[in-house]
């Protein structure tokens, strides 16, 4: 088993293994809008985005997932502007078709269907 060495102030340095670090970690997350032009701001483990129409994104994977069994959390502010005005996220949207190589977001305001401006989901699964 591997380790990986911690400092702890406590009693000095201590060892975890690090299937505790790889199995707790996100394995896909990113940050996009999707107004205008659907585009990541900034991304991990995601090859692209696919604007499915008006608050509808695919998030493409890089590396697949073992199943499409994960979980994972969705935030949105629920208008085009850069603003949080949604904060509360009382239209927040969430996930729809999942595989182990995407899955789509669908975002939502009062209004219904809505491109958002702030886009944040993060992925946590077993990596295939």
């Amino acid at each position: 088993m591997s380790t990986l060495e911690v400092s702890n102030l406590n009693d000095g340095t201590t060892t975890l293994a690090t299937t505790y670090v790889t199995n707790g970690s996100a394995k896909v997350w990113v940050n996009y809008t999707g107004v205008t032009t659907t585009a990541v701001r900034d991304s991990f483990n995601v090859s692209s985005l696919t604007d499915n129409g008006t608050g509808g994104t695919t998030v493409n994977i890089t590396s697949s997932l073992n199943n499409a069994n994960y979980t994972g959390s969705y935030f949105q502010n629920g208008n085009s502007g850069s603003s949080i005005g949604q904060f509360e996220n009382h239209y927040t949207g969430g996930f729809a078709v999942r595989t182990t190589s995407s899955y789509e977001h669908m975002s939502y305001a009062s209004s219904g269907v809505v491109d958002s401006f702030h886009n944040d989901s993060i992925i946590q699964g077993d990596l295939a």
